[in-house]
């Protein structure tokens, strides 16, 4: 899980500066729709790193759950 959550921050990274070429580029939609998908995972990859009021991570558990 933590390689699927590094790789969903490096395609973030990437897309970001695919976003800014786009936007100096002149297609305004495409870079605004890049940019919110860009928050979208960047928010995704939170929820799964910040742990509860308990201290307990959503990523920890799942590895109690499945035995790993």
């Amino acid at each position: 899980m933590d390689a699927v959550l590094s790789l969903v921050m490096l395609t973030a990274l990437a897309l970001t500066a695919v976003a800014v070429v786009a936007w100096r580029r002149g297609a305004r939609r495409q870079a605004a729709l890049m940019a919110l998908l860009v928050v979208v995972m960047i928010v995704n990859v939170l929820i799964w790193t910040l742990p509860d009021s308990s201290g307990t991570a959503p990523i920890n558990q799942v590895g109690a759950v499945d035995g790993g």
